[in-house]
């Protein structure tokens, strides 16, 4: 098991600011933290390199890329197929994440697909591994996103 890094509350306020706008810049962060800019760029690559800064990332909206349907897919996996499982299932570019997870299955799968077909396809595929369960979203009333946030 990975050890935990020790974060003071400037580091925290730090990592806030990152989740919330990625793009913000160290000038505008050392202003927020009282800190000087190399102070903040300090502390930014020790976040990187003991990970808890694993990368950097945008936000897309994929239904305006026309990625109208997200599901959600529980898998019941047998253990001795998961070593064919897994780089199946990294190799599937609508994969937006796949977990291990408790109870009756046990992966839970989130997709991304522009038509009802092109799921069905993957359902039918995933069946080769075990019973599925499809759950598809109607709306999503809270995105991706960080726990830490400022002023909660």
């Amino acid at each position: 098991m990975e050890e935990d890094i020790s974060l003071d509350k400037t580091d925290l306020k730090i990592i806030s600011m990152l989740e919330n706008n990625a793009r913000i810049s160290v000038k505008e962060m050392a202003k927020e933290t009282y800190l000087s800019s190399p102070a903040v760029s300090a502390r930014i690559r020790r976040l990187e390199e003991s990970g808890v800064i694993s990368g950097y990332h945008a936000a897309i909206d994929y239904a305006r890329l026309g990625y109208h349907i997200k599901a959600f897919i529980n898998l019941e996996v047998n253990p001795s197929d998961k070593a064919e499982f897994y780089p199946y299932i990294k190799s599937l570019k609508n994969v937006v994440e796949c977990s291990c997870v408790t109870g009756d299955y046990s992966m839970l799968i989130e997709v991304k697909y522009e038509r009802p077909e092109e799921l069905d396809h993957l359902v039918n595929d995933l069946q080769r591994f075990g019973h599925t369960k499809t759950l598809i979203a109607f709306s999503t009333s809270v995105r991706h996103r960080g726990i830490l946030r400022e002023g909660e």
